[in-house]
């Protein structure tokens, strides 16, 4: 994927079309962190050897993995959103566009005009970073394969362990028909044999490995410290999830978010409540789905007795809790999107321009009156 794609996109509209690739695909498989998880790590690998920072990236990547997240009907979070609200999946998902749309295409065009007026230039040789690539592994069609079954899996909502089983299954197999002299390198062995496929493959999934050619910045990117390395995200979730289970059922979340609700004294103010609340949420209980299931139950008879639509509440409640979990480096999202694309949160955060925009522009739909609807 690297490959092909230093011979296919270019520094100019690399950002641009990074956002689009990944939007399409998380509408496909209704997940950003699937989409992250396999094309992100490509697209980081290719960015890097354009020389485009890596937070400019991550930032064009998250933005569409998370416009198409939301506007999937498979994603677990438009789904939990519409049900909070007490509305229709599709009813909510076309009121979304009205907001998410607008947000997305204007995310766009700042990326597009990040590419053709900003100094991104690099000073690699593309055409030594392909034969590096070229001469270290066996590059061919083929090997697309192995990351479209794992992408068709996840359109099909197969559950997520069978889905990484059989990816991880399918790439140690793939290996060793096609790049045994990896397995050798990665296994320290001299001849191919099962335990040297079998030490090779359990170590690339693992532990710390590291592949060696004649191109440094190829070297880099061949780098990767398998599970070992996302254990400190676990705890993080763990610990993360643990601490919102325990302020909630503790009703220390309530006495918070109660003075909270008392300024919502209009359409505008109340919209303007929930998506701060959604935020705070992100913030205190690092777990996106309280962001959403809290002030979804939380803000439903507000809604209710001023006459609004249950949409207007789903709409917001993705507009703000979904897409600013990944902005928060001890919530869960925030945690985990760092450490799949080796980013920094907040090396990230102000590139992620459509998780920037879209609270901001469901309020000022809110004040302005627009598509505000009413129950019949």
């Amino acid at each position: 994927m690297i490959f092909y794609g230093l011979k296919i996109l270019n520094p100019e509209i690399f950002l641009f079309a990074s956002c689009i690739i990944c939007a399409i695909v998380s509408i496909a498989s209704g997940s950003s962190w699937s989409t992250i998880a396999t094309i992100g790590i490509a697209l980081i690998g290719i960015g890097e050897a354009l020389g485009i920072s890596q937070g400019l990236v991550a930032g064009s990547i998250i933005s569409g993995a998370y416009f198409g997240d939301k506007m999937s009907p498979l994603s677990d979070t438009t789904n939990l959103a519409a049900a909070m609200a007490g509305t229709d999946l599709f009813v909510h998902i076309k009121y979304m566009m009205y907001t998410t749309i607008p947000s997305f295409l204007i995310t766009l065009l700042i990326f597009f005009f990040i590419g053709i007026y900003s100094d991104i230039s690099t000073d690699q040789n593309i055409d030594a970073l392909l034969s590096a690539v070229e001469n270290k592994f066996n590059i061919n069609i083929w090997l697309f394969l192995v990351p479209l079954a794992v992408v068709i899996m996840i359109i099909k909502k197969t559950p997520a362990i069978p889905a990484l089983v059989a990816g991880t299954i399918l790439g140690g197999f793939f290996a060793v028909i096609f790049q045994p002299q990896i397995i050798l390198e990665i296994s320290e062995s001299n001849t191919l044999s099962f335990i040297s496929c079998y030490k090779g493959i359990i170590n690339a999934m693992a532990s710390d490995i590291s592949i060696s050619s004649d191109n440094k910045l190829i070297n880099n990117l061949l780098n990767s410290s398998g599970m070992k390395g996302m254990l400190s995200t676990i705890w993080l979730v763990i610990c993360g999830m643990s601490f919102g289970g325990a302020m909630q059922e503790g009703g220390l979340l309530k006495r918070i978010s109660d003075p909270i609700m008392s300024y919502a004294n209009n359409t505008g103010s109340l919209i303007t409540t929930t998506s701060a609340t959604c935020i705070f949420f992100n913030l205190t209980t690092s777990d996106q789905y309280l962001s959403i299931v809290v002030p979804g139950k939380m803000f439903e008879k507000n809604y209710k007795d001023k006459g609004l639509a249950p949409e207007n509440l789903s709409r917001t409640l993705e507009d703000s809790g979904t897409v600013t979990s990944v902005l928060i480096p001890w919530n869960t999202c925030g945690a985990a999107q760092s450490a799949v694309l080796g980013v920094a949160t907040l090396s990230y955060l102000p590139y992620c321009f459509f998780n920037l925009i879209s609270p901001l522009m469901t309020i000022l739909y809110a004040y302005l009156k627009i598509k505000i609807k009413k129950i019949n």
